[in-house]
């Protein structure tokens, strides 16, 4: 199976602790790439994300932080800075190398433990794993996604886990696009071909989906709702000015719709990074996008299908 690395000029790593629930994971651009994003929803944490539209100065970034935590967990974005500083990695503002790491947090204090959050050295740690490719084909309960769930209309007590997925496509020869997706939304995870549900908010005790769209109309405001966003960061080799990685950011965002339901809601504060090392040739970002959205769509359903129990919250392949 093709994963985010398989693109040329990124490198992925994942840090965690398991005991907490929670993690994070490192997308690394050592030779630097143009960089957009696409935050949709209501409640998102996000870092340094002014400086990738257009019109801004900086065009290239070195890495982008995904983590758990909450807004604590934009601390990891910390120890990612100091190893790029070590290595002489960062925009050059005459006195200082400033390393630029864009990143995006979820909600997973519900799960595990709330006082543990991604910090300093969790982010370092993971950046040392990009850097030595030890666990980049990783998917499932790993990293950013290590605490994530989803279907959470019910409260945490009915709820799926989920984690991270991952996903490349090789559109034409020499051209690759992929996706690496933290799933913790607080809709279900559908099959984008049947419709299925694959994980969401449960049927208690008897077992089943509930199906948050049904019950949508009947609970009006009465649901739990805190908790949740899908983050995430897409890929590709091809050549990309700025306006056209926003674009593809904002393409992207249509695999999401197409296997979370809801997608975007005011709970959720999904962002997606989109990537382009520039390796190969130039290519059209309408291209770029509707692959990049296929290749979402295939990580979400992968951040159900190889995820883990964890934390007495089951998942679609068992505890």
């Amino acid at each position: 199976m093709n994963v985010l690395a398989d693109i040329p000029g990124v490198q992925v790593g994942h840090a965690h602790n398991f005991d907490a629930a929670t993690g994070c994971t490192v997308i690394l651009t050592p030779n630097g790439a143009v960089c957009g994003v696409d935050q949709r929803g209501g409640a998102p944490g996000t870092r340094e994300t002014d400086l990738l539209r257009p019109m801004h100065l900086v065009q290239q970034v070195h890495a982008v932080l995904l983590a758990g935590g909450s807004a604590f967990g934009l601390a990891a974005a910390d120890g990612v800075m100091h190893r790029l500083e070590a290595q002489g990695i960062g925009f050059d503002t005459g006195v200082a190398r400033v390393p630029v790491v864009p990143g995006a947090v979820l909600f997973d204090l519900a799960i595990g433990r709330a006082d543990i959050r991604p910090d300093a050295e969790m982010g370092a740690a993971a950046f040392d794993a990009a850097a030595g490719g030890t666990n980049a084909r990783e998917q499932g309960s790993v990293g950013a996604g290590a605490g994530a769930t989803v279907g959470k209309i019910l409260g945490m007590d009915a709820c799926t886990k989920a984690g991270v997925g991952q996903a490349a496509i090789q559109v034409a020869p020499g051209l690759w696009v992929g996706a690496l997706i933290a799933v913790n939304a607080f809709g279900d995870v559908v099959d984008p071909a049947s419709g299925q549900i694959l994980a969401g908010a449960r049927k208690l005790p008897n077992g089943g989906f509930a199906d948050t769209m049904r019950l949508l109309p009947q609970m009006s405001s009465n649901f739990a709702a805190a908790g949740n966003t899908v983050i995430g960061v897409v890929a590709t080799n091809a050549a990309l000015s700025k306006e056209a990685a926003n674009k593809v950011a904002q393409m992207a965002h249509n695999g999401l719709a197409r296997t979370i339901r809801p997608a975007h809601t005011m709970f959720d504060g999904d962002t997606l990074f989109a990537l382009a090392t520039g390796q190969g040739a130039p290519a059209q970002a309408t291209l770029i996008g509707a692959f990049a959205a296929e290749a979402v769509a295939q990580a979400v359903v992968n951040s159900v299908k190889y995820a883990a129990g964890l934390a007495g919250v089951p998942a679609l392949q068992g505890d």
